[in-house]
């Protein structure tokens, strides 16, 4: 699996949230800009993401996933 496709994956689950991943095989790191996410507690915001991973996860299409969460203004704070 690609970046390019977990990316496509996510905006299309997720299009409030602006992603960028990173990482190719079956590893990836995520950042997440949402002021929705970035509000809620750290395991309902994974549980969220994970939901939409699920199916590929279970088939080993990805095999990790390592998540940061921001919400607009940090996002922006650290360009």
């Amino acid at each position: 699996m690609q970046a390019v496709e977990v990316k496509s994956l996510l905006e299309a689950k997720m299009p409030d949230t602006r992603i960028e991943v990173e990482g190719e095989g079956c590893n990836f790191q995520l950042n997440l800009i949402s002021d929705e996410l970035a509000a809620l507690s750290p395991v309902k915001r994974q549980q969220q993401v994970y939901a939409h991973l699920n199916a590929w996860i279970a088939d080993g299409s990805i095999h990790a996933v390592t998540m940061k969460f921001f919400s607009q203004a940090a996002w922006a704070e650290r360009s």
